[in-house]
């Protein structure tokens, strides 16, 4: 039988947007990037066919937005064939109760992340001191209470398959949160990093407005295991993408994305790391 879902009792309508918002880029003929507010939504499969996934799930109330962009994409009341979560946080499962409820269609995430979208423990608490601007300043007043999918949430295959992207592998990238993926495809190189690592510096407040871009680690006031997270940008580095999606901030591709890619990785300390934050290792080295 169908469990409840529910949202934590700290689910809202947060107000905050940027430059990019409601803007779709094709990426890739099979790729559709959908920025919603200040977060981004990956529409993957060919139009032609009908067939897609839908990878990250919004802000919170933007259902009606995601099911407009995905039936502007594929047609009038076409669904996915399944939803990937790269991670839990609010800005990623932000409409997924209202879209399983009108799809019907079941949902992925890591292992490691069903803990905070089955209602059994809550994220720690975003860091409001962490060096960065008025976004990690805004980040308590983030929905941070587990999410409960019930039964509707299962785990991702443990052969690192993607459920209905048979040419994909999902990547484990933690540091962010404990069960962050990125979704990669060998045969063209392209990533789905989540937030890996994004392409907007995410706690600057002016940068996220203007989308202006930067390659960077991930969001520093929601990250908590920093030398997990300089790992998994090692591990993405190595598979040498020559396209990415991120969580935030525009798509990349080519000598832009190796490029920043490999000095994330070499100034991970100075680029990426604060200075200053309760999740910050003081001995860093």
């Amino acid at each position: 039988m169908d469990q409840e879902m529910s949202y934590g009792g700290d689910y809202k309508f947060i107000p905050t947007t940027s430059i990019g918002s409601g803007i779709g880029i094709e990426v890739l003929p099979d790729l559709y990037s959908h920025t919603i507010q200040i977060v981004n939504i990956c529409l993957v499969g060919n139009p032609e066919t009908k067939n897609f996934v839908l990878v990250d799930a919004g802000m919170p109330e933007s259902a009606n937005e995601i099911i407009s962009v995905t039936e502007e994409r594929f047609g009038a009341n076409r669904r996915p064939q399944a939803i990937i979560l790269t991670h839990g946080h609010f800005d990623h499962v932000g409409a997924i109760i209202e879209l399983i409820n009108h799809w019907n269609v079941p949902v992925y995430a890591h292992e490691l992340e069903l803990p905070f979208l089955t209602g059994k423990m809550s994220y720690p608490e975003p860091d409001p001191t962490v060096e960065g601007g008025l976004v990690a300043k805004m980040s308590p007043m983030f929905p941070n209470e587990p999410i409960n999918l019930g039964n509707h949430i299962q785990k991702l295959p443990s052969d690192r398959s993607v459920p209905h992207l048979p040419g994909f592998r999902w990547v484990h990238t933690p540091g962010h949160t404990p069960g962050h993926v990125s979704l990669f495809r060998e045969e063209d190189r392209a990533l789905l990093a989540g937030d890996a690592f994004v392409t907007v510096k995410q706690d600057s407040l002016y940068k996220v407005l203007t989308q202006e871009m930067e390659i960077s680690g991930p969001p520093r006031y929601l990250t908590t295991d920093w030398q997990a997270a300089w790992e998994s940008v090692r591990t993405i580095e190595t598979l040498q993408p020559t396209v990415a999606v991120t969580g935030h901030g525009m798509p990349l591709s080519g000598e832009i994305l190796a490029k920043g890619l490999k000095k994330l990785v070499s100034d991970f300390e100075q680029i990426a790391i604060p200075d200053y934050g309760k999740y910050v290792n003081k001995n860093k080295h």
